[in-house]
């Protein structure tokens, strides 16, 4: 995660133009709410550092509050990533395949991968027929662990892991213009506030693990949840401000960490 979530931001900042996808670099504070807090808070900013983040400082939380004035009085101190960007995450894929089919890439659609087979080259079965190939790339979300399985004797084991977010009117645009983490736990990054591109603010996600990998439901619960962590960085978020709620699925592997490369087991099945 550390190597590619740099390389990718590096990235986004070279390629934004070049395929017209909306992108500001805005900045980014993860804001820590207590004095036990300060040594966490620490280990990531040396974490940084050791991945290669440039221009990371650990600053007091009056220094964070001169910087954005709606940020809880609560914060301590918060370790500052002015290299931090947000991007159109609706912009961005329809770009990629865009350019894809620019270099081409053909698209089948609606098409359930039931299994990866491999002889002398791999059988995609599928339940609208059979495709052959060379090399097979899984990157199938929730389901690359079923992908997987059924192609290596390594298998991997990928949680539903479901997020709720909403999102506030452009008439609320001003509260924040950097984006607001809070000091992460084992369920990940938490509640965010964050300005997205198109001058709206989003507050999410909620962190829930679930077995069914198509169970994207908005709740009240999920809805409550979210703004309830979300004020402890803006005390001042307004619920009256919201617009829309929605939810989506990460994949959360069991390891912790990404799998990326060729199957030892399975030559050209990545």
């Amino acid at each position: 995660k550390a190597y590619y979530n740099v390389l990718g931001a590096k990235m986004y900042a070279e390629l934004y133009e070049e395929l017209d996808i909306p992108y500001r670099r805005n900045g980014a504070f993860v804001l820590n709410f207590t004095e036990e807090g300060n040594a966490q808070l620490q280990k990531l900013y040396d974490q940084g550092i050791a991945n290669g983040v440039e221009g990371n400082k650990i600053i007091s939380g009056d220094e964070v509050r001169e910087m954005e004035p709606s940020v809880s009085k609560e914060v301590v101190s918060a370790l500052y990533v002015p290299s931090s960007a947000i991007v159109g995450p609706y912009e961005a894929p329809l770009a990629f395949a865009e350019n894809a089919y620019v270099n081409g890439v053909e698209f089948v659609f609606d098409t359930k991968v039931v299994s990866v087979e491999k002889q002398e080259h791999f059988t995609v079965k599928t339940d609208k027929g059979d495709f052959e190939s060379k090399v097979v790339i899984n990157c199938a979300g929730v389901y690359s662990d079923e992908v997987n399985n059924t192609a290596s004797i390594k298998k991997e084991q990928i949680v539903a892991r479901k997020g709720e977010y909403c999102l506030l009117d452009k008439s609320y645009g001003d509260l924040t213009d950097k984006t607001l983490f809070q000091l992460p736990t084992k369920m990940g990054k938490g509640v965010l506030v964050s300005p997205t591109v198109h001058g709206n603010i989003i507050v999410g996600p909620t962190a829930e693990d679930v077995d069914d990998k198509d169970y994207v439901d908005t709740t009240y619960k999920g809805l409550n949840t979210a703004l309830a962590l979300a004020m402890q960085s803006v005390p001042t978020l307004p619920r009256r401000g919201i617009i829309t709620q929605f939810s989506g699925l990460r994949s959360h592997n069991v390891t912790g960490d990404f799998v990326i490369g060729e199957r030892e087991d399975v030559k050209g099945f990545y």
